[in-house]
């Protein structure tokens, strides 16, 4: 069985904000990290004082790339948890979106996986 063909991080980066923006949902990129293989990380503030983020991960019972919460609650706690993952990984992406009912668009096609 031939291996799955992945996107270059940045090329998946610039349609998810492609998108974003299509959908009038204000983005940030906050930290870039490895063009090709770096992982990404999205936050959603919520302007309430209120924050999730989502990182990819592999199901293995699905056999397919999810969105899976990393962490939430207070966005200044959300944000000490990101700080750490980009202290351990300088190849990491942080994205930022500011969206009060917490749309992200990550569960839409093409972006799901």
């Amino acid at each position: 069985m031939a291996a799955e063909a992945r996107l270059a991080t940045h090329v998946w980066v610039g349609a998810y904000l492609a998108r974003l923006r299509l959908a009038d949902i204000p983005v940030y990129v906050t930290a870039k990290g490895d063009p090709d293989a770096g992982t990404v990380i999205v936050k959603c503030a919520t302007l309430d004082g209120q924050a999730r983020a989502y990182h990819r991960s592999y199901d293995l019972a699905a056999g397919a790339r999810v969105w899976v919460l990393l962490a939430e609650g207070p966005e200044p706690e959300v944000d000490a948890v990101l700080a750490r993952q980009r202290g351990r990984d300088r190849d990491l992406w942080l994205i930022e979106i500011e969206s009060r009912d917490g749309r992200t668009l990550l569960d839409e096609p093409g972006l799901a996986g």
